[in-house]
């Protein structure tokens, strides 16, 4: 029975998220409120159940799901809709929980259409650390700070056009005003650089105790890294005035970028870690 629903849960999450994207659009194209009540209810319920996923995938491994790139993008996914649903009852703003769930399906789909994996018992072995569990975590966490982040960007600059262009269109006013999209831009880099620094010094720590050869030169290390430097400096520059507005969301923007290419493409090519397909 465990078994039934454990593949059965995913595939009625699936269903039910692209019914919920597919209504946001419906409201992002015609203004409609009520279909937007709708798809933040069924949001709600996605929520619901990937959360009783995640508690069921716990009580059948053991531990907390975070160990492979099958269950990292699973739990990618679970923080960005908890994010966006957070953040549009605490502030309000209009299409956030669109763009960031379009980007939380995206990777629910990729999980999806992954090969499962279970870690050996030598790997298993190997990973039993709370480190390395709190590693991965802050590091998800503050992925899901910087991708929410990206979002206001790309809300910030979509604002920006409009305004330009002076389509005083309803949408205009439904996407906040400029200085409160940067703001939260800002703060959620804020609040994601010192989670991924957290996350790194743990990581490396664990990496000292466990592993016999480590590399300081394995790929995922300075992609990591790198990530943490183009975000540091973006938070330091913004505090200096030299990039807001505009410029700053287009940093973002580019930002975000390389965590894409750190989460998805970096990580296969890494010998150090083990999130690969």
């Amino acid at each position: 029975m465990l078994d039934l629903m454990m593949v059965r849960l995913p595939e009625i999450v699936i269903i039910i998220y692209a019914i919920s994207i597919l209504l946001y659009f419906i409201d992002f194209i015609d203004q409609n409120r009520k279909v937007n009540r709708i798809a933040f209810r069924l949001l709600s319920i996605v929520w619901i159940l990937q959360t009783i996923f995640l508690f069921l995938y716990m009580l059948r491994t053991g531990r907390f799901p975070v160990l492979t790139l099958f269950e990292g993008l699973y739990f990618y996914s679970w923080v960005l809709i908890t994010l966006s649903l957070a953040i549009h009852r605490i502030l309000k703003v209009d299409f956030t929980v669109f763009f960031t769930n379009i980007l939380g399906f995206s990777i629910m789909a990729i999980h999806a259409f992954a090969p499962f994996q279970r870690p050996t018992e030598a790997m298993a072995e190997q990973l039993v650390s709370e480190l390395l569990f709190i590693h991965i975590t802050m590091a998800i966490l503050s992925y899901g700070a910087f991708t929410l982040s990206f979002v206001f960007s790309a809300l910030y600059l979509l604002q920006y056009k409009l305004l330009k262009e002076k389509k005083w269109q309803k949408r205009l006013w439904r996407l906040s005003d400029l200085a409160k999209l940067e703001k939260i831009s800002y703060v959620l880099n804020i609040i994601g650089v010192p989670m991924l620094l957290l996350s790194l010094i743990l990581g490396l720590q664990w990496a000292f105790i466990k592993l016999p050869y480590f590399q300081w030169y394995d790929l995922k290390i300075i992609g990591s890294f790198l990530l943490l430097i183009v975000y540091s400096l973006i938070l330091y520059l913004h505090r200096k005035k030299e990039i807001f507005g505009r410029k700053l969301a287009l940093w973002n923007t580019a930002a975000f970028f390389i965590i894409l290419i750190n989460f998805f493409l970096v990580s296969r090519l890494s010998n150090f870690h083990i999130w690969h397909y």
